[in-house]
């Protein structure tokens, strides 16, 4: 099993997993995790991508490219780990649970 590959979680398809690059989720992670706050409501999600989109590492994501669906990918891994949750109100909006901090 190569080392550069991550098992992620889906909380919309549980029980399922699918294997993503690694530096791109750790990084995309560290960033989520770096912005959301740890109290709901919490961020939008367009706000949450906006305030991550300087943290990344322009190696990894060149002017943003993919960070919408990397971070939609670390969004639903998290929230099945309990690591961040969803407000419950719409539009979606994100926190920092107490794992997650």
């Amino acid at each position: 099993m190569s080392d550069d590959k991550i098992e992620i979680e889906n909380i919309t398809s549980p029980g399922r997993t699918e294997r993503v690059n690694r530096a791109k989720y750790e990084a995309m992670r560290d960033a989520l995790l770096a912005v959301l706050p740890d109290t709901a409501p919490g961020l939008k999600v367009p706000d949450a991508k906006a305030a991550l989109s300087p943290l990344l590492p322009d190696a990894l994501f060149p002017a943003g490219a993919t960070a919408g669906w990397w971070l939609k990918a670390v969004q639903l891994d998290l929230e099945a780990k309990g690591i961040i949750k969803r407000a419950p109100s719409k539009p979606v909006q994100l926190y920092r649970t107490s794992a997650g901090t």
